[in-house]
């Protein structure tokens, strides 16, 4: 209790010292609402603010994080506040809410409510009347890494699954299985998509359903943090004596015939799924690491190459890299997900590629 009251204190000053800061503004703390204070006035703090000869009072309150699920609560809560002190005299204040994260999703929430907030990264949103401020920074460090963290390793085959298979209800049992994990990882992945509001829940305890309801919002906040993301190792290999054309079935075949666990990805998984281009000049995919995938390699006659590859190799540590993949016309292709998300990494027209794909395949 004492440490949340002191975070609490902590960010209502950093808060005043950001308004202090912005050009003919004058801030100061009127009260501080400690925990356990005999008096609750339904506000952690008040501040006075004087903007441009305009005075303001902004009740703030603060938290350590903001997910659209909690803006709702947030909102019906300043909402009821407003209407009580609306019945009693003296100027309205202004309510604010001030955290340390507050995710883009709840920020947009708030701005579309006119709800001012504050977060620790910087970002700002104050819509007084004659006086409205708005910054918009990074997000600060800890969102950053928690966010960063749910779109990668095994939390992010969580996802994978979860977008194949957005039209389904499914249990945290059922989705471990499907995405390989253990249901510890599926749970924790699963309270972040209840934290974005990305799921809807029915049912309670061990028979309680989730179902994905925002698909496409899922799938734009994980293309936004590719570039955070660390991208795979890429073997790049040249196969001799092979046209352009023919090269996909010969790759498929010889690791068919190895037994080496493969998915086709990026501009020839995408041709087959979505004709876009005329021709695909190089061939990707996942590869699933150990002895047949090496024999398969040898049996190719391909060899390592810096410049000039046609064929490009990233290692395959687990099955679970290969989740979803589909076998299309005697090819396994990763899925249109997997192959959206690395096109988007990659160069020239990829990315157009990966819009058709999306609209003509994936479909949100």
């Amino acid at each position: 209790m004492l440490e949340s009251s002191l975070t609490d204190r902590r960010l209502i000053t950093q808060f005043l010292n950001a308004l202090r800061e912005l050009p003919d503004v004058h801030a100061d703390l009127h009260h501080f609402e400690a925990i356990g204070s005999i008096v609750d006035r339904g506000h952690d703090a008040q501040i006075d603010l004087q903007v441009a000869g305009k005075s303001f009072v902004l009740l703030t309150e603060a938290k350590k994080a903001v997910y659209p699920r909690d803006v709702r609560e947030v909102i019906w809560r300043f909402r009821e506040a407003d209407q009580g002190r609306r019945r009693g005299q003296g100027e309205e204040p202004l309510s604010l809410l001030v955290a340390e994260s507050i995710s883009p999703g709840a920020k947009e929430l708030l701005r579309n409510e006119h709800v001012g907030y504050y977060d620790s990264g910087g970002s700002m949103y104050l819509p007084a009347p004659g006086a409205y401020f708005y910054i918009d920074k990074p997000p600060p460090p800890s969102l950053a890494r928690s966010v960063r963290s749910l779109f990668s390793g095994r939390r992010a085959q969580v996802l994978h699954a979860v977008l194949i298979q957005h039209r389904d209800w499914f249990s945290v049992k059922e989705l471990s299985q499907r995405a390989m994990v253990s249901p510890a990882t599926a749970s924790q992945v699963l309270t972040e998509l209840e934290r974005f509001d990305w799921v809807v829940s029915r049912g309670q305890g061990p028979s309680k359903e989730r179902q994905l309801r925002e698909p496409a919002a899922l799938l734009d906040a994980w293309a936004k943090q590719l570039a955070s993301i660390r991208p795979p190792k890429v073997r790049r290999y040249y196969v001799p004596a092979t046209k352009a054309d023919t090269l996909l079935e010969r790759v498929g075949e010889v690791f068919e015939t190895h037994d080496a666990g493969y998915a086709i990805s990026h501009e020839a998984a995408a041709q087959r799924y979505s004709p876009f281009l005329s021709s695909v000049s190089q061939v990707r995919a996942r590869l699933l690491s150990g002895s047949n995938a090496e024999a398969a390699i040898e049996d190719l006659g391909a060899r390592m190459v810096d410049e000039g590859a046609n064929l490009a190799i990233v290692e395959a540590r687990s099955p679970g890299d290969l989740l979803f993949r589909e076998r299309v016309r005697g090819i396994w292709l990763a899925s249109p997900v997997q192959v959206y998300l690395d096109l988007l990494g990659g160069g020239g027209r990829s990315k157009e590629m990966a819009e058709h794909l999306r609209k003509e395949r994936i479909g949100f």
